[in-house]
């Protein structure tokens, strides 16, 4: 049988394999004890009547060690190399042992019952709060999960997410129609009055606009008069059209129910209802934002925000001394502080964990089970063989030491009340 590398065992298994060893000697040392006493004690008992007992306590502790090695190298293996029937039971059984010890797991382990009372007895959310709430920690998690965010961000394609972008773009903005929910929503603006802060606003920009540009007047009428009108007449007419701007715009700002603000009102409301229901505005509207979409300057700029945005979460995720990542250290401090202080958020939290936790277990028990008994599946007999040797090997050879003793002590009595009885 093909026997596992020393060299690929792991320290404890190579442990394991030097006590075995040890144990296997221990064993083997006293069946030949036994054997060298029986010698001896065969050929004296005719001399000395009372070796007949040695003979047969040794003649017993015989049987017993070679009846208990024979059982324990069945487990493993055919004994002496010779295929006995029902020896090799492991390498022989090994998928069945494996089904069996995974039905036994998903019977007894993975149990919502069993689960829930376990986790219910352990506070989850207080370890949980004291383990994140010292700043190595938090620095710890935040520093993994930047590694795992870059890694991430690495992966992605640009032109994939790129196209993802657009895909969601288009299907939540492009496609759904703007111009009804605008004239919806500009309709109930001019009904609340709720414009009227922006017209405001307006007037008092233009305002201002026209105390600092008054030269923008010159020639802005007379220009368009004859030549033969003189230059005073001119800046006459330039002077009054700006005079007459200023004193219309402070009417404006002056009058709430100035006719130019009722203009404004009935516009805005000519224009939402159109928005709602003239289709060739609504036609106009879609098609002007579908073109502004489509163009592409738009699809450039997408482009520039998404590497720009990426190279700068690239370069916080790398720098420990970055604000994204001291914020995100941060957080995950108060986060265990709470945690840990907050008794209301502890119950929320175990709550949570417990719940999710019984879930999983119900619904993929069976999944979960099933990982032991495809990965014993997988192992190989005679290798499998060898790792449950090792594991329990040393404790069995207790077993042959044990019946050596026991049938040495067997021995002697039966032969004691035979002779005692018989003669």
């Amino acid at each position: 049988m093909s026997r596992t590398p020393t060299e690929l065992l792991s320290p404890a298994d190579q442990e394991r394999r030097r006590s075995l060893r040890v144990m296997k000697a221990v064993a083997l040392g006293a069946l030949l004890f036994m054997a060298v006493v029986f010698v001896v004690a065969f050929a004296l008992q005719r001399d000395v009547p009372a070796f007949a007992y040695v003979r047969a306590a040794a003649e017993g502790g015989m049987v017993g060690a070679l009846a208990d090695w024979f059982a324990v190298t069945a487990l493993f293996r055919h004994p002496l190399g010779i295929p006995i029937p029902h020896t090799a039971i492991i390498p022989k059984r090994k998928d069945e042992i494996g089904r069996t010890l995974g039905e036994f797991v998903e019977t007894e382990f993975l149990r919502g019952d069993v689960v829930r009372a376990k986790l219910q007895a352990t506070s989850i959310a207080s370890r949980l709060g004291e383990w994140i709430e010292q700043p190595e920690h938090a620095e710890r998690i935040a520093s993994e999960a930047s590694v795992m965010a870059t890694g991430v961000l690495e992966a992605l394609s640009d032109d994939d997410v790129q196209g993802l972008i657009e895909g969601l773009a288009r299907e939540h903005l492009v496609e759904p129609q703007w111009a009804p929910p605008l004239g919806e929503w500009m309709s109930r603006v001019v009904a609340t009055g709720a414009h009227r802060g922006a017209v405001d606003l307006a007037a008092d920009s233009a305002a201002a606009w026209l105390a600092a540009n008054q030269s923008a007047f010159d020639g802005l009428v007379s220009k368009r008069l004859p030549s033969w009108v003189p230059s005073v007449a001119t800046r006459l007419v330039d002077t009054t059209a700006y005079n007459e701007a200023v004193k219309f715009v402070a009417a404006v700002r002056a009058d709430d129910a100035h006719p130019a603000r009722a203009a404004i009102d009935g516009y805005l409301a000519r224009l939402s209802d159109q928005l709602q229901h003239d289709p060739e505005l609504i036609a106009r509207f879609e098609g002007a934002k579908g073109n502004i979409f489509d163009s592409p300057r738009m699809r450039e700029l997408a482009a520039e925000a998404w590497n720009a945005a990426k190279t700068g979460l690239l370069r916080s995720l790398a720098d420990p001394e970055s604000t994204l990542r001291t914020r995100v250290t941060a957080a995950l401090v108060d986060i265990g502080q709470r945690l840990t202080t907050d008794a209301q958020l502890q119950q929320r939290v175990n709550t949570w964990v417990i719940d999710a936790a019984v879930f999983l277990v119900d619904r993929y028990r069976h999944e979960i089970s099933s990982i032991i008994s495809d990965t014993v599946a997988s192992w190989d007999a005679e290798e499998t063989s060898e790792k449950i040797e090792l594991m329990v090997g040393r404790d069995l050879q207790y077993i042959r030491l044990n019946g050596t003793i026991v049938g040495a002590l067997a021995g002697v009595t039966i032969f004691t009340v035979a002779h005692a009885f018989l003669g």
